[in-house]
């Protein structure tokens, strides 16, 4: 079983070097060990080269039987936990920083300051992860994108939004009269790897909402290093709101189309049936509840 288990794990990652963190052994140990098991099982399981690592057709389809087995197992041997005096373990959630920063790590202290035993490990990522074949208790996105077969818990209030620029910027590049004018503006765009494409500026235009998209001379992946860059007067940021709310009030930033620029859809928590079980990420849930509950009181 621990071999089946190693074997999964280089199957998934596609790499010896991840899957031996993942799993907890040294990269030899893991070549080892698939090896062996190989041998054992009279058949090669993995094609190996200098620069990559994937699964025969053999070694396909055992990962295919072998991989919902093993997590079954994991999460079995997880729900035993309700019967330890503390609940204990580690939770892994997928989320974008946004909602990460604002809404999730603030509904933790509590949490973990009761449960020593308790780990929170969040991964950033704007992809739309498979939170089931990526190894992920839950993920976090806007409840527009939660699927159906998942449980989906709202976590917040509506996204507001903000198309902010610098002083500067617009000393240099008067600001658009339309939000259509947008698409002549250097814009700093935040890309999304799921669709390869750049983030869609959601803006209202007689009442009908446009998706805008522009060119610009910045892309990232972090909303920290969009506000900088928009600080610095290199362009246009499409940005919540409460993330430059000082900026604002300072001067540092502009705001535009205020009144054209709609909320978000509020973040989801969402996970499959079967983790609902498990003691520690019930409380987990419970936390982030508790957290919408004091949103709400606070407005």
């Amino acid at each position: 079983m621990a071999d089946l288990t190693a074997f999964v794990a280089v199957a998934e990652e596609r790499n010896f070097t991840r899957a031996a963190t993942r799993i907890g052994v040294s990269q030899s140990a893991l070549s080892q060990i698939v090896r062996r098991l190989e041998e054992r099982l009279g058949v090669r399981l993995l094609d190996r080269t200098t620069r990559s690592v994937a699964p025969t057709p053999a070694g396909e389809r055992l990962v295919e039987r072998m991989a919902p087995m093993l997590r079954e197992l994991d999460e079995s041997l997880t729900e035993l936990g309700e019967f330890r005096d503390k609940p204990a373990g580690t939770i892994r959630i997928t989320s974008v920083e946004h909602a990460a920063r604002k809404y999730i790590r603030p509904a933790l202290t509590q949490l973990l300051e009761d449960n020593p035993d308790i780990t929170v490990e969040i991964i950033i990522d704007y992809g739309l992860s498979d939170v089931v074949s990526d190894r992920f208790d839950a993920g976090v996105r806007l409840g527009e994108h939660v699927a159906k077969d998942m449980i989906g818990v709202r976590i917040s209030p509506e996204i507001q939004m903000a198309i902010v620029g610098a002083p500067d910027y617009f000393r240099r590049h008067p600001a658009p009269a339309e939000p259509r004018g947008l698409v002549d503006h250097r814009c700093i765009n935040l890309r999304l790897p799921t669709s390869d494409t750049l983030n869609a500026w959601r803006l209202l235009e007689n009442g009908e909402e446009i998706r805008i998209r522009s060119d610009g001379p910045l892309i990232f992946n972090s909303i920290e290093l969009i506000i900088d860059a928009a600080l610095d007067g290199t362009g246009l940021a499409y940005l919540p709101l409460d993330q430059v709310v000082p900026h604002l009030e300072a001067g540092r930033l502009t705001r535009i189309f205020a009144e054209q620029t709609p909320p978000l859809p509020p973040y989801h928590l969402y996970y499959p049936n079967r983790r609902h079980s498990a003691p520690a990420f019930r409380l987990f849930v419970d936390a982030l509840r508790r957290q919408v509950r004091r949103l709400s009181i606070t407005g």
